[in-house]
């Protein structure tokens, strides 16, 4: 399988970039922009709010490329420049909070709509990372084994059985297991 530039590390990626392939920032962004949309999310922004975030956090990443001493903590830098503008974010809103009601009931009393007041756990931030860099590698997988781990690991309600994931991938019952298996192992190599 040739590599793309997808298959890159973010340090190869961010020398890219400072070369001025506009094709390398793409892959950054995309590669992030799920990890900060859910940062930001988690601190209780709305989508405008997420938007304003995550335009802010890669203007500064354009400022900040050129300084950033280790470009292989990437990843570090966003998490941690989304966590910030997320809260700035959302104490900002507090100043001009919208007093809306949410949609309940309307015979009986309706709470307010006021955004999670806790600060983002350190292991939530984490899980939001592992959950980033498990997305990254599924990304990286082949067409085969990312369809058939795609097929295989949905949520409870939309399972499908093994004979349903055979014949959507043109492949006997019988291997799904094992291909499942390899599959697994790739991905777990790419992830790390």
């Amino acid at each position: 399988m040739a590599a793309t530039m997808s298959d890159e590390d973010d340090a190869a990626l961010v020398a890219r970039c400072l070369h001025g392939d506009g094709a390398a920032w793409g892959v950054l962004v995309q590669r992030y922009q799920r990890l900060v949309y859910a940062i930001v999310r988690r601190v209780g922004l709305d989508e405008h709010g997420a938007a304003d975030v995550f335009q802010t956090v890669f203007a500064r990443l354009v400022q900040h490329l050129p300084r950033l001493a280790d470009p292989s903590r990437l990843q570090a830098w966003i998490v941690t420049t989304a966590k910030r503008e997320a809260l700035l974010q959302r104490k900002l809103a507090r100043r001009s909070l919208s007093m809306t009601r949410s949609e309940d009931e309307s015979d009986e009393p309706s709470e307010w709509d006021v955004a999670d007041e806790s600060p983002i756990a350190e292991e939530a931030l984490s899980a939001l990372q592992q959950l980033n860099q498990l997305r990254v590698a599924l990304d990286r997988l082949d067409e085969r084994c990312r369809s058939l781990l795609l097929l295989l690991f949905r949520d409870e309600d939309e399972r499908l059985s093994y004979d349903e994931v055979a014949r959507r991938q043109g492949t006997s019952v019988g291997s799904i297991g094992p291909t499942r298996s390899r599959c697994l192992d790739k991905l777990r190599t790419l992830a790390t």
